[in-house]
Order: C-alpha cells, then sequence, then structure tokens
C-alpha cells in the first residue's frame, strides 16, 4: 500500500488575507442567523405546547422547552462557534532532521474554524443531529514531528491535504428511553413511575444538545456519523481546544487510539445504560482503509473499533468522577517488528505500511479521572493514564503508547473575574519497544520519523488563560514547553507561543 504525503506551502501573508475574506462572508451568514434567532422564539425559555395524554415515561423524555409556535421536529439551530488560534514556534536546536521532523527554524501559523450546529426532536424517544463545519489554517511543522500536536484544530491534517472548503462533521440519530427500576404490586409499580418522573436532568440548548428534558436513568442509542470522543473519555477540565488546553494529549488520551477519519469523525452506533451515579457505554465505529485515511476500510467485521467504557461517580460537581475504558481496533495495519526484521535482512529502511495485513489489532486500556475541589466545580484537577500494546502501527489519533497527565483549572472568581479560568497541565508521552526500534531505524509513521532516535518520553507543560469578554466571546493567551519532540533527546527543548479567541452563540 502507497500512502502519499502531500503539503502545500502557502505563505503566511496569503493564507492570512484568505482567512479574513472567509471571515467576512461567514460574518455577513451569521448576522442574519442571528436576525433569524431573534425573529424565532427562544428554545431556551419557551414551553411546549400541550400534548395528548403522554405516559409518564413519555413526558420525561419530550422537550418541556421547545418553541411553541413551531413544531418539535423542524430542525433548529443549536449552536454555532468560531475559533482562531494563532501560534509562534521558536526556534530550536537540533542536531539531525529527518522527513517528518519538527521544523527547528520557526514558524508562525494560524487556524479558523467554523461550525453551525442543528437539531431537532423528530419524536418523544428520537432526536436528530446535523453539524457543518469547515477549518482553515494549518499548525506549526505541518502537524508533524510531534506525537503531542500543539493545536488540536487542526487535529488529523499531518499527512492528509483535505482542503479547506465545509464537511458535514455529523449527522446522527439518537434515541433515549427510560428504564424501568423494580416492579412488585401494581401501588409499587405507580409508586416508581411518579418516582421516575421526577428523576430527570434539565437539558440546555447547546451544540448537539436539544433543549429540553430527559431521564436520569435511561438508555440512549445513537447511529450515524459522529466522534467518539463526543461521549469517551470526557473530562470537566481537560475536553476542548476551543476553550481550555489546546496540545492534543490534554483535550484525550493519547494512547487511546480511538476509530475515525482524518478529521475526527466515523460511522458506527454507540449504546449506553446512563444512571444518575454511573454509566456504560459501548461503541462499535469503522476504520479507516489506510494510516490517518480520510476513505473508510469496507471490510467492517475486520475493520472496525470496538469500545468500552464505564464511569462511576455522581452527575455534576458534587464528587469524584473514575472512566475506565478499553478498546480493540481491528484495521489494514503493519507490525513494526516485522518491517525491522525485513530492513535488516535486504539492507533497506523499514517501511511499516509495507507489512499491512487486513484484521491487525491493538489492544488498549485508559483511566480517567476528575476531582472538584471549590467554586462549584469550577475549580479543580484532573488526570489520565493511558497504554495500548504498541505491537502494530498506530493507525488513527496519534503516535503514542503510554501516556500520563494531570492538570489542574481554576476559577477566576478567585480574583474577581468569575467566569474566567486558568488551567496548567504536564504530560509525559511515549511508545512501545517495537515502535522505538522502528523509528531508530529510520522508519517513518503518519506524523514522526527524524531518521534516526535517541528516545526519551516526550514531555510537555502547557499554560493557558481564558478571559470572558461580554457574553459570547471568550480569548487569551497560551505557552507550551516541549521537552524531547518525537521521543527525540537530540532535538528540543521547544517553545510554543498561542492565541486563542473564540466566539460562540
Amino acid at each position: 500500500m502507497h500512502v502519499e504525503t502531500r503539503i502545500r506551502a502557502v505563505s503566511i501573508s496569503e493564507r492570512s488575507a484568505a482567512a479574513a475574506g472567509v471571515r467576512r462572508r461567514w460574518w455577513c451568514l451569521w448576522l442574519g442567523l442571528g436576525l433569524g434567532a431573534g425573529l424565532w422564539p427562544s428554545a431556551a425559555g419557551a414551553q411546549a405546547g400541550p400534548k395528548p395524554s403522554p405516559e409518564p415515561a413519555q413526558a420525561e423524555t419530550a422537550s418541556a422547552e421547545s418553541p411553541s409556535s413551531l413544531p418539535e421536529w423542524v430542525p433548529r439551530l443549536l449552536g454555532a462557534q468560531f475559533t482562531f488560534i494563532g501560534q509562534d514556534l521558536r526556534r530550536f536546536h537540533a542536531a539531525y532532521s529527518g522527513r517528518n521532523s519538527l521544523r527547528n527554524d520557526g514558524d508562525a501559523e494560524e487556524t479558523d474554524t467554523y461550525g453551525m450546529y442543528f437539531g431537532s426532536q423528530l419524536t418523544v424517544r428520537w432526536q436528530f443531529y446535523f453539524d457543518v463545519e469547515m477549518a482553515r489554517g494549518a499548525a506549526v511543522g505541518h502537524a508533524t514531528g510531534l506525537a503531542g500536536i500543539t493545536n488540536g484544530d487542526v487535529i488529523r491534517q499531518g499527512s492528509i491535504e483535505l482542503g479547506q472548503a465545509p464537511y458535514v462533521a455529523r449527522t446522527y440519530l439518537r434515541y433515549v428511553r427510560p428504564l424501568a427500576r423494580g416492579g412488585g404490586t401494581a401501588a409499587a409499580d405507580r409508586d416508581d413511575r411518579v418516582e421516575r418522573v421526577e428523576r430527570v436532568e434539565r437539558v440546555e440548548r447547546s451544540m448537539d444538545h436539544v433543549p429540553g428534558r430527559e431521564p436520569a436513568d435511561r438508555l440512549e442509542v445513537k447511529l450515524g456519523k459522529f466522534a467518539l470522543t463526543d461521549d469517551f473519555d470526557q473530562n470537566r477540565y481537560a475536553n476542548s481546544t476551543r476553550n481550555q488546553f489546546m496540545n492534543w494529549s490534554l483535550f484525550n488520551n493519547t494512547a487511546w487510539d480511538y476509530a475515525a477519519d482524518t478529521r475526527g469523525y466515523t460511522n458506527g452506533i454507540m449504546a449506553a445504560w446512563v444512571h444518575p451515579r454511573w454509566a456504560l457505554r459501548a461503541a462499535v465505529m469503522q476504520m479507516p482503509s489506510f494510516a490517518n485515511g480520510n476513505v473508510f476500510d469496507s471490510q467492517f467485521p475486520r475493520a472496525r473499533g470496538d469500545n468500552l467504557e464505564l464511569t462511576l461517580g455522581p452527575a455534576g460537581a458534587a464528587g469524584t468522577i473514575v472512566r475506565l475504558l478499553a478498546y480493540d481496533n481491528h484495521g489494514r495495519m503493519g507490525r513494526y517488528a516485522a518491517a525491522v526484521a525485513r530492513a535488516r535482512a535486504t539492507g533497506t529502511v523499514p517501511a511499516v505500511v509495507a507489512d499491512d495485513k487486513q484484521g491487525r489489532g491493538k489492544v488498549g486500556f485508559g483511566l480517567n479521572l476528575e476531582q472538584p475541589l471549590a467554586d462549584g466545580g469550577e475549580t479543580g484537577v484532573f488526570l489520565r493514564a493511558g497504554w495500548n500494546d504498541g505491537r502494530n502501527e498506530d493507525f488513527v489519533f496519534t503516535e503514542v503508547d503510554r501516556h500520563l497527565s494531570f492538570g489542574a483549572q481554576v476559577s477566576g472568581s478567585r480574583w474577581r473575574r468569575q467566569d474566567d479560568r486558568l488551567g496548567v497541565a504536564a504530560v509525559f508521552d511515549g511508545i512501545s519497544r517495537d515502535h522505538r526500534d522502528y523509528l531508530a531505524a529510520g522508519g517513518l509513521g503518519f506524523l514522526l520519523g527524524d531518521g534516526r532516535l535517541r528516545y526519551g518520553y516526550e514531555e510537555v507543560a502547557e499554560l493557558y488563560y481564558r478571559a470572558q469578554l461580554g457574553k459570547w466571546i471568550q480569548a487569551g493567551p497560551d505557552v507550551q514547553h516541549i521537552r524531547n519532540p518525537g521521543y527525540n533527546r537530540d532535538r528540543g527543548p521547544v517553545t510554543v507561543f498561542g492565541l486563542r479567541v473564540n466566539l460562540r452563540y
């Protein structure tokens, strides 16, 4: 199998001019949407009209906050966002460089991402979601040479040129069914039904959330195109590059090689049993046909990602939450040790893509903790740890086989800026013995490859500040310091300064 790598050289001035033109066009579109939203009754404040005597179990899943002037099934705008991230990679020492090395002569890049998120309540139990996004710009170093890429808004664009036109990010159905609690006499059943009606969660209008109420005890199913990270490996303090940490290794567990295309989305089914004090989720999703690929493998039984996660802890900000993740990927993966052995026998450079074979697997596990400390849970700490077997090539997310990260978020209420946030975190990423032998022999992954390797953990420290400027705008600086970029002690350390602006409706 041959994977072509295409890199387009665009000057910063040209990219800035193009981005400015796109911003002007999208601002006009958003202005129209804003005027339309002003004429449309607010989804967050209106009450649904009367319904023909629904059962209590049905009533708790129905949207209680839909516009009364329109049927619930009519699609509505749930949210929109624009994020600008500019980053400056400073010059750093490098004893040598290879094809996939992070450039050491400095780099300055910026990204603009746009999103519009729609949803509708089709029936009492069925919802439909449709999201459109657009990502423009590039990461410093063209998103190669690091396991923990510094800008999550260019996720997975290291070796695939995707273009910069709008695309459909998600399109899926969601089914919610209340779950019975016990049984017995008819009187007990009636009492239990009343209790279940009271055990509901209020859902505010937001991206991929139709406003209303839904049962705290429920079965939930999603079917279609979405991101596994929408439901798995969530963390209150480290989960979004658009308003928290920017580094890949701090918004997800990088040892979790989760099934997805180049942009981070995939097709499949997710089912969850959700309880107020725990949740169990399982998902089966499509894998791409090659590493970091944007085309899905049609051989689903032999090219899929199986995922299972148990969440323990109370909903809300009350206490510790623990998430235990396991996954088993199957796909057309190459084996690091076999590629190295073949190269030694033939006197060539190892190429893991030449050893690919349908149905090979990768098994991994993850631990995810969040601990609220103060300020209604807005001040707290987190920890993630991850491991995968590292025998076959890292295929989807990034090149990490061992992961440890921890950090804290602090509420600005401590300095009289209640809606501001300060975050600080550290990461230690590593790879398996087979993986490091492959890179040391000159092999290339889809993100890494310096030509040789003097191995060390890739260590990342990140600090950000997020200021709330009015109701819709958040902005602030970010700095990342990275030792042993690409696990190579002969290169770095690296410092990247950043500025982020997020507009969210």
